[in-house]
């Protein structure tokens, strides 16, 4: 009963915690090994964002099972938090923990494996993580929680309130990725600038200390809300700090009416001006572009078409972002959108899905074009792709080359 399988599903969070049980779990003797080769154990960590998630998850479980009868299967993340009593009625399910059990995962699976009854799950208000096993890149989990509670939005009662343990807490696991050869870290969070609320701090000290951390040469922050990038902020990356231009900003919408609807915190024009204030204080002529990865959600109830050009022209015209990540909206039940009477048809959605891939490809194409040219500086991965290997600049544009081994994570000079 040593042969353990995880499987994780949504966001990076989830992910930096899926590697710290798995690191704790090899301390112990485990071997890891992938899913689909069969297991003894799985842990599956869920996501709960749509409702295409849900059905993921589920499916994944019920197959696990289906193919390993025989297996102890355990489930966290934050569709176990929402819907626990629905997994624990799927065959095969051995555990299921919430939000504030994670701590008691690996002790359960330690039992289990002892023969002993899945023990009594105990609480924690915070579970540290961090990613390792690659070679360049590390996502630390520095928040959990989130208290804004948009009107389409799950997250909350999934991951809980906002929370966070205190910088001195947050250093040392900064100081172990760095000590693991690792050399740029991936800051992350359910809202990740509200960090502070349980330990009278500010992300904005969170940042500036992780920044003098020996052996990190590259940070970046995962997503930030824009109400909670300061100007302040900005001018102190911009200032020759470790931080790169690369910001990933969740807009959700560039009509100012869908974003009252959405319960959001900010209207298009503050969010234009970040844009632009960023810009300003980083780009220089012959410079790297900074890279924005915008958030959209498409057919939000009460989207018309008018309305929906809003944003497709807000992005096409204003903000021209190097990617979107979009999403079609998802009805969630308990939310106070999911209670309105104007849903939009899914038909409606799925072409406006289209219309924004089709102006992200164009988007995208065209922030590659205006970095043609400019000295940048890559960290190589070490996946050898047919003779290739790859790595990321500082504003995000993928470089590949030929594979040399001698380049793995290290940083090295390139012209775009």
């Amino acid at each position: 009963m040593r042969r353990i399988a995880f499987i994780t599903l949504g966001c990076k969070l989830n992910y930096a915690e899926t590697s710290t049980y798995e690191r704790e779990l090899l301390k112990e003797g485990f071997e890891a090994v992938p899913w689909s080769k069969g297991a003894d154990i799985f842990l599956v960590n869920t996501c709960t964002v749509t409702e295409h998630s849900d059905k993921k998850s589920r499916n994944i479980i019920r197959k696990l099972h289906r193919q390993n009868p025989e297996a102890l299967i355990f489930v966290t993340g934050c569709y176990a938090q929402l819907k626990k009593a629905e997994i624990e009625a799927i065959d095969g399910v051995t555990c299921v923990f919430g939000a504030t059990e994670k701590s008691r995962i690996v002790p359960t699976i330690l039992s289990s494996v002892r023969g002993e009854e899945c023990c009594g799950l105990g609480t924690s208000t915070f579970f540290p993580a961090y990613s390792s096993g690659e070679r360049t890149r590390s996502f630390l989990k520095v928040q959990d929680g989130c208290d804004y509670k948009c009107h389409y939005c799950t997250v909350p009662y999934a991951r809980g309130e906002s929370r966070n343990i205190p910088i001195a807490g947050i250093i040392p696991q900064a100081e172990a990725i760095a000590a693991e050869g690792i050399k740029e870290i991936v800051i992350t969070g359910v809202n990740t600038g509200d960090f502070g609320k349980t330990t009278g701090e500010t992300f904005f000290e969170l940042i500036r200390e992780l920044n003098d951390v020996e052996g990190i040469e590259r940070y970046r922050i995962s997503s930030i809300e824009p109400n909670l990038l300061t100007e302040e902020m900005i001018d102190w990356i911009t200032s020759g700090t470790k931080f790169l231009p690369h910001y990933h900003i969740p807009l959700q919408s560039g009509c100012d009416t869908i974003l009252k609807e959405m319960g959001r915190r900010y209207d298009t024009a503050a969010f234009a001006d970040k844009i632009r204030y960023i810009r300003e204080k980083t780009e220089v002529p012959g410079g790297p572009k900074v890279f924005f990865g915008i958030d959209v959600i498409v057919g939000f109830p009460g989207e018309t078409d008018e309305l929906f050009m809003e944003t497709y022209n807000f992005l096409r015209d204003v903000i021209r972002p190097a990617f979107i990540h979009i999403f079609p909206y998802s009805r969630r039940a308990g939310t106070p959108a999911a209670e309105r009477k104007d849903q939009v048809q899914d038909c409606i959605k799925t072409k406006r899905v289209q219309m924004l891939e089709d102006l992200c490809v164009s988007l995208h194409k065209g922030f590659i074009e205006a970095n043609k040219g400019v000295a940048e500086k890559v960290l190589f991965e070490s996946t050898d792709k047919k003779g290739q290997m790859e790595g990321y600049t500082g504003n995000y544009i993928r470089v590949s080359r030929p594979y040399d081994p001698e380049l793995i994570g290290k940083i090295t000079d390139v012209i775009i």
